[in-house]
């Protein structure tokens, strides 16, 4: 069993979930390539598994009803206080609510979109430190994709009220992008290119996960022979060395190396 407890750090990236057509089909791909076993979840909306790493939780993945017409995608889950005050303050400020505030397991959650169209989730649960994970296989990293890189940090400032969090929250502009900093450490950045009308998802304003992987190239040699599409041929950037694939059922994520 799990040996680590995930808390909840409000208004800071806390959990990423896979919504799989076949939860088979993904933990097929996902354990051999970023080093994953599986325990099973909770099952209210259908299969879910954790991925775990060395006893500690990484990331989720459910599987979609049959009948939904609904991608497979990763969703980033930004930690709240209140997820029904969050989703009120995301619908005044241009946001769409998808699902929810329900409650769900040991929190409360809703599914949502910000004015710019771009999913995400917020999760009210126990507050407690924020985590690095410093380990092969782990999420790393997030970084929206949007029109507006600085229309869209005016956005989620507002709606997780990073600016009245004190020192511990630090909002920079660096190498193209903003970058939020929680307790010294980069979490999540923004920034511009997105078009809202495009036919490619990789262009759509979304949240792209990062996991860490110790050789970009390598995984990506693996990632092929396990079925994955390249969408993005490794190299080097800012934050380290990083490739964008697409999974068997077609859900998009990068690949990171070297990440500060």
């Amino acid at each position: 069993m799990s040996t680590t407890k995930i808390c909840c750090v409000a208004g800071a990236p806390c959990w990423v979930s896979l919504m799989a057509r076949d939860l088979d089909v993904a933990k097929a791909f996902y354990g051999p390539l970023l080093g994953w076993t599986f325990e099973p979840g909770p099952s209210r909306w259908g299969p879910y598994e954790r991925a775990m790493i060395n006893g500690t939780e990484v990331a989720g993945i459910g599987a979609i009803a049959r009948d939904w017409e609904t991608s497979v995608a990763w969703t980033t889950y930004f930690g709240v206080e209140s997820a029904d005050a969050t989703a009120s303050d995301i619908r005044d400020r241009g946001g769409t609510v998808a699902v929810g505030p329900l409650d769900f397991d040991a929190g409360r959650l809703a599914l949502v979109a910000d004015s710019m169209g771009a999913a995400f989730g917020i999760w009210e649960g126990e507050q407690g430190p924020p985590r690095k994970l410093r380990m092969h296989g782990a999420p790393t990293w997030i970084e929206l994709r949007t029109r507006d890189a600085f229309a869209a940090a005016l956005f989620y400032g507002e709606v997780f009220h990073w600016d009245r969090r004190g020192p511990r929250y630090m909002v920079e502009w660096e190498n193209d992008r903003v970058v939020l900093y929680v307790d010294g450490h980069s979490v999540a950045g923004i920034r511009g290119g997105g078009v809202e009308a495009a036919a490619d998802p990789r262009v759509r304003p979304r949240w792209h996960v990062f996991f860490a992987v110790d050789d970009v190239d390598a995984a990506v040699t693996r990632a092929k022979e396990l079925g994955a599409e390249i969408t993005g041929e490794p190299i080097d950037s800012a934050y380290g060395r990083v490739a964008g694939i697409r999974d068997p059922e077609g859900g998009l994520l990068s690949l990171v190396s070297d990440h500060p």
